[in-house]
């Protein structure tokens, strides 16, 4: 009986360790921080010397650095797409036929379509609480200006607190337009010869050489001007209009005030924490920082050595480190898996008007944003979960930005899609240790919704193959990045198609300094066969699906716009610091 009691004892303890066990790795709290244009080579735990980042290396020592993490995309609106949905965005209509490849304007009626499936909607139908806070970029509304199809809370998030659109050097003032060399270069002279036209239909008509109704003339002067007038108030009105506040569906800061506004996001993310402390819970911080215009809280402004966009560096980092204080404060530390990562890699080509830089750094990397060379597309990755994840470990395999939607959504013990196709892979294997190869043997990425090249990591071999289809024509010309145009762009004349493509090994040639030839790798025929191969398969996996970047849904809808007063008060209202005023008096 004494033995039995035994058995009976040691069983029990067997089940309730595993139990701890169970419990410890399903449903954690969920913390996914997203900066802004960050470059790989700005944090000190991938080799940044200069700028101070104790708060973000923290999460690195104490979990793991994926030194081949990839974005989807190098541009901010694609790129978050495929991080919510874990697809590439071109099946979700995410990648733009058209130049522009991302929104720009609140009142357009493109954005990421209700039928996609995020992250977000499975936590929230598995019992967690969802809160993203700062940018959205992912759209807003579709036929009318309170519809919010595109909206976070149409996307499986409970609070949002933040930008739908993003941070631009249009929303500071003193900090220059990023539609001025736009306007100038392909609107100033349309203006110019419809001037002329109708300078010289008046001419013709006053000396009698050809009879035009008056009323057409009329008209047609009538029409250039007030699209003329239309396009002026829009852009003078620009920073009122598209740069806002938002908490849920209402506008509380137009336009939007810098004065503390990174307080202010890390303020609401840490009394998300503590609303939510008894509960499973997401997170996602998207940072404004360092997507311009910059900016930085008196605190940290000139404190960096690195300027302005130092100083916004590490504002960021105190942010981040406010953060992991809540979870301490409240004893979350071992519930919750942090991540941390960057949309795309640094803006090289971000130079102020004094000629400041205000573009960040990619490392050894070549490019930057908007390039699929690995300084665009190469970012941070950096996981943490206390007692699960092995602290201090360093994984060089491929891994995709897309693979948080499948790595939480199992977490979380929610049940992936069937009715389509996933290109994430859950990361918990490779995190534990249990694996040691990531399950991308192939990678494709896109320039807007141009396959522009492919990485391949054989099994069995240490090699990462990656071809390019056609490359950016960087301006000037051996400065590595496109200044002329302040971007790259993926259509003729402005890229290099190459046949054969180019061809590296990322292995032992990560800067993409020399392209292998026929006679520098004598696989290189066998390569590219296998690499075709694989693009023919991933060609026949895509969907035809609604253009969400198409002209017609990126252009301004005035029907669309939010405003909260009225366009004769500028759309100008400010509730949340006065919100603040009352919350510092009581």
């Amino acid at each position: 009986r004494k033995k039995m009691r035994l058995l009976l004892f040691l069983i029990f303890c067997q089940c309730a360790i595993n139990n701890v066990k169970t419990h410890s790795t399903s449903n954690p709290n969920i913390i996914l921080m997203m900066a802004d244009d960050l470059g790989i080579g700005d944090l000190g735990c991938y080799g940044n010397g200069t700028l101070r980042t104790p708060n973000i290396n923290k999460i690195a020592e104490e979990g793991v650095t994926l030194t081949q993490h990839i974005a989807a995309s190098p541009l901010c609106t694609p790129s978050r797409a495929a991080f919510l949905t874990g697809r590439y965005p071109i099946r979700s209509g995410m990648a733009a036929f058209s130049r522009v490849g991302v929104f720009l304007f609140s009142a357009s009626s493109g954005g990421l379509p209700s039928e996609e499936i995020t992250f977000s909607k499975l936590l929230k139908q598995r019992g967690y609480a969802t809160a993203l806070i700062g940018k959205w970029h992912l759209g807003m509304n579709c036929e009318s200006s309170n519809d919010f199809c595109h909206h976070p809370l149409s996307h499986g998030f409970d609070y949002f607190y933040g930008l739908t659109v993003t941070n631009f050097r249009d929303c500071k003032p003193g900090q220059g337009s990023v539609f001025l060399k736009g306007v100038q270069k392909y609107l100033v002279i349309p203006i110019q010869i419809a001037a002329v036209t109708l300078v010289s239909l008046a001419v013709v008509q006053y000396i009698g050489l050809l009879k035009i109704s008056f009323q057409a003339l009329v008209c047609c002067l009538l029409i250039t001007a007030i699209s003329l007038a239309g396009l002026i108030f829009f852009f003078y009105h620009f920073r009122h209009l598209n740069c806002f506040l938002m908490r849920d569906h209402e506008i509380i800061q137009q336009p939007l005030s810098y004065e503390n506004l990174t307080e202010r996001l890390t303020k609401e993310a840490v009394q998300f924490i503590r609303r939510k402390s008894d509960e499973p819970f997401l997170l996602v911080l998207s940072y404004l920082h360092v997507h311009t215009a910059l900016y930085a809280s008196k605190k940290f402004r000139g404190k960096s050595k690195h300027g302005l966009y130092g100083d916004a560096v590490e504002e960021m980092d105190w942010s981040v480190g406010q953060v992991l204080n809540a979870l301490e404060k409240y004893n979350l530390s071992h519930k919750t898996l942090v991540y941390f990562t960057s949309d795309q890699g640094a803006h090289i080509e971000e130079i102020s008007s004094s000629g400041e830089v205000h573009g960040g750094y990619n490392g050894i990397y070549k490019g930057g944003k908007s390039t699929n060379w690995e300084g665009g597309i190469r970012v941070p990755g950096l996981l943490r979960w206390s007692g699960v994840v092995q602290p201090g470990g360093y994984i060089d395999e491929p891994t995709s930005n897309m693979d948080i939607f499948p790595t939480i959504v199992k977490l979380a013990e929610a049940q992936l899609p069937s009715d389509r196709i996933i290109d994430g892979h859950d990361l918990m294997p490779l995190l534990q240790g249990k694996v040691t190869r990531s399950k991308h043997e192939f990678l494709f990425h896109y320039c807007n919704a141009y396959l522009n090249a492919v990485r391949w990591h054989p099994a069995n071999s240490e090699s990462v193959w990656k071809v390019f289809f056609f490359t950016p024509n960087f301006s000037p010309e051996d400065s590595g990045g496109c200044y002329d145009s302040h971007v790259c762009f993926c259509h003729e004349g402005f890229v290099t198609q190459h046949d054969p493509p180019l061809l590296f090994d990322l292995s032992r040639d990560p800067e993409e300094k020399v392209p292998l030839t026929p006679e520098t790798e004598n696989r290189f025929y066998e390569i590219l066969r296998v690499i075709n191969l694989a693009v023919d398969n991933h060609t026949r996996s895509l969907s035809a699906v609604p253009d969400q970047l198409s002209w017609d849904n990126l252009i301004w809808k005035p029907w669309l716009q939010l405003c909260c007063s009225s366009l004769f008060q500028s759309c100008y209202c400010d509730y949340d610091s006065e919100r603040n005023l009352v919350e510092v008096h009581s």
